[in-house]
């Protein structure tokens, strides 16, 4: 299962081209995840690096490999200005901006509809 808590989308995201959703991810995320490989997506960390690149691949526990990957701060954070490519562990995950275009909020939404209907019905 994946853990709510770890990601979300803001309701005011510091990108003006990023998505703004009002509902957490969900089980349906990794799928929804790998619709969106090969695209630009930035990841904030709970230790508040922001780290922009390709997103290659992501799993079940949102671990994300990223390629050509920028880190927002580099002066900040001079010793990652040398790496191209990271594993993200899901569990420091605070956040996944998405570019806009990329992203199929109806069919996300109704995902999301789908499971909280399956929920409340296992919870009678």
């Amino acid at each position: 299962m994946l853990a709510l808590a770890l990601v979300h989308f803001p309701t005011s995201s510091p990108h003006p081209s990023f998505p703004v959703l009002d509902h957490p991810l969900t089980n349906q995320s990794p799928s929804f995840f790998k619709t969106l490989v090969d695209h630009e997506v930035t990841v904030e960390l709970k230790n508040d690096i922001s780290i922009k690149g390709t997103l290659k691949s992501v799993d079940q526990f949102l671990n994300i490999k990223l390629d050509d990957i920028q880190v927002l701060e580099e002066v900040k954070y001079p010793h990652l200005s040398s790496t191209k490519n990271v594993f993200i562990r899901g569990s420091v995950v605070r956040y996944v901006h998405l570019p806009g275009a990329a992203v199929d909020t109806n069919l996300l939404e109704d995902a999301t509809r789908r499971e909280a209907a399956q929920q409340a019905s296992k919870a009678r």
